[in-house]
């Protein structure tokens, strides 16, 4: 069976070139190419040398992007005694112990991430079926288990996400808004390509990178020139 493909999409189809794009144009046509009738996300699509079926080559770690992600992000914090305050004061949005542990077995899942403390992770544990799927299990190397409550609420607030390569070796990422600016938009991309180095796999062998396109939740894919925004300048953040 045919898949049909819009009116609207085939228009935008019909703009992006089939060859590599210098970063900063490819985010501009990004933004021509967000035209659904909702506010699209900007997404990075990358296809690295690895094969995550190794545990050598496996990555999955954070970003802090440095201007946002544009979205209101809800944080919900598992804790007990003092740590409960703490996370209260620190502008978490639900808080809780053994009581938040239950409404969440029985399917609460108003939040976006779920942070916990090491103590109380013995119980979180049980919740492993509920949140491993949705991709919100606490884990260390997310930086959603820690006793540094203050610290982790404000980066997730203001744009640190967490994210893995699938079980192809590509990694989907939503890295702004379409309504950013392309400059802004390079700024975390920018951070993105940077963790995505700093994080490359002990095991990964060859070439690393091999492609990276982005493009908004409705829109066609583009394909960025990796060299030229791995050789990109910082400053601009």
């Amino acid at each position: 069976m045919t898949k049909r493909v819009s009116r609207r999409l085939q228009a935008l189809l019909e703009k992006v070139e089939d060859r590599e794009y210098a970063p900063l144009d490819a985010l501009s046509l990004l933004k021509e190419t967000a035209t659904a009738k909702f506010p699209e996300a900007a997404e990075a699509h990358i296809r690295l040398g690895i094969d995550p079926k190794y545990t050598d080559q496996q990555l999955r770690t954070t970003v802090v992007l440095p201007k946002g992600t544009g979205q209101e992000v809800r944080v919900a914090v598992i804790a007990r005694g003092e740590k409960v305050t703490e996370a209260t004061n620190a502008g978490a949005d639900i808080v809780g112990s053994e009581d938040l542990i239950d409404e969440i077995q029985k399917g609460m899942m108003d939040f976006d991430k779920l942070i916990a403390t090491p103590d109380v992770m013995p119980q979180v544990a049980k919740l492993g079926k509920l949140l491993g799927p949705r991709g919100l299990m606490p884990s260390p190397k997310g930086g959603t288990v820690t006793f540094d409550l203050a610290s982790a609420i404000a980066e997730f607030k203001a744009g640190k996400l967490e994210f893995r390569a699938d079980r192809t070796g590509i990694v989907h990422v939503m890295f702004g808004k379409a309504s950013f600016s392309p400059e802004d938009l390079l700024v975390n991309l920018k951070a993105l390509q940077e963790t995505i180095d700093r994080n490359r796999p002990s095991g990964a062998k060859g070439r690393y990178w091999r492609t990276m396109y982005v493009s908004a939740t409705m829109g066609p894919s583009i394909k960025v020139d990796i060299n030229a925004l791995r050789d990109l300048k910082t400053e601009a953040a």
